[in-house]
């Protein structure tokens, strides 16, 4: 088996549907297998991804009785997967092109990869940004009271990756959780996600492990995949979106920075959750750091 393309879902069926046929249709090369874990969806996924398996003898499903998160769901993929390289994507994605082979030749010409991502474009054309670098304390305060929306001084645009070149090839400190294509034996090597987080951060924590034991993580703009950006995310309301990003940003610098970063933040937090209740009050919507 060449690849394993593991798949979260949780209440976004259209989209996926459309995921899954587009990987159908543009995979070829390769031999490859499709793992979707669905988090106890309540929108008629089931029905749906029951019909994939039976079409398809490369699909298989594992249905969750409860939402399990991002981390611990990629993690039950991670389990059965087979392939030589393992891709953790989105559902909220379609393929426009053969984007496994292409990405498969590409690990297979540069060994000292251990995981790499590719161009990631919104619906429109516009490419999504979905490299940055290591968060520090004072980019993550900025964005815990929302003066990311108002102005980004250099540092905010250091984190943000504002200067990287997405046109060439080259290394990259954390890429975007959402399409991350990986050698299975070093992920499982590294004990897969990170399963203290439930959701947001765990994408951050891998890169940092990754790095950690020296192993590269590359970009390529080789070949591109169509995002339609935090839709099974956006279900949840400003106020636990909020929580969920701040729990998991206490939980990173608890883990590699010191005491007192963390104790910081965590009353830091304390103030964007009010922000975030007003914001959800107020029915605001404000952009993703993607969007800045």
């Amino acid at each position: 088996m060449d690849i394993s393309i593991i798949i979260i879902n949780w209440n976004v069926r259209e989209l996926l549907y459309h995921c899954l046929q587009s990987v159908f249709l543009f995979t070829s090369g390769v031999e490859y297998e499709i793992i979707v874990v669905d988090n106890h969806s309540t929108d008629a996924s089931s029905e749906m991804l029951r019909g994939i398996a039976f079409d398809h003898d490369n699909a298989q499903i594992i249905f969750n009785q409860k939402n399990f998160g991002f981390a611990r769901a990629n993690n039950q993929g991670l389990q059965r997967a087979r392939g030589k390289y393992v891709l953790f994507m989105n559902p909220d994605m379609e393929f426009v092109e053969n984007t496994p082979r292409i990405l498969f030749d590409f690990m297979e010409q540069n060994q000292n990869v251990s995981a790499c991502t590719c161009q990631l474009q919104y619906p429109t054309g516009e490419r999504q940004p979905n490299i940055k670098r290591d968060p520090t304390f004072w980019s993550q305060i900025w964005i815990l009271y929302k003066l990311h929306h108002v102005y980004k001084p250099r540092f905010l645009k250091k984190y943000l990756a504002k200067d990287f070149d997405y046109t060439r090839a080259q290394e990259a400190e954390q890429i975007m959780g959402a399409f991350v294509f990986m050698r299975a034996d070093v992920m499982k090597k590294i004990g897969g996600w990170s399963e203290d987080y439930f959701i947001w951060w765990e994408d951050v924590d891998l890169c940092k492990r990754l790095r950690q034991l020296k192993e590269t993580i590359m970009y390529t703009p080789r070949t591109r995949v169509i995002h339609y950006e935090s839709k099974s995310f956006v279900q949840q309301r400003s106020f636990l979106r909020q929580k969920r990003f701040t729990k998991g940003m206490l939980i990173y610098f608890k883990k590699y920075h010191n005491k007192l970063a963390w104790l910081w933040l965590w009353l830091a937090s304390l103030d964007s959750l009010v922000l975030a209740w007003i914001a959800q009050l107020f029915k605001f919507y404000p952009k993703s750091q993607a969007k800045l």
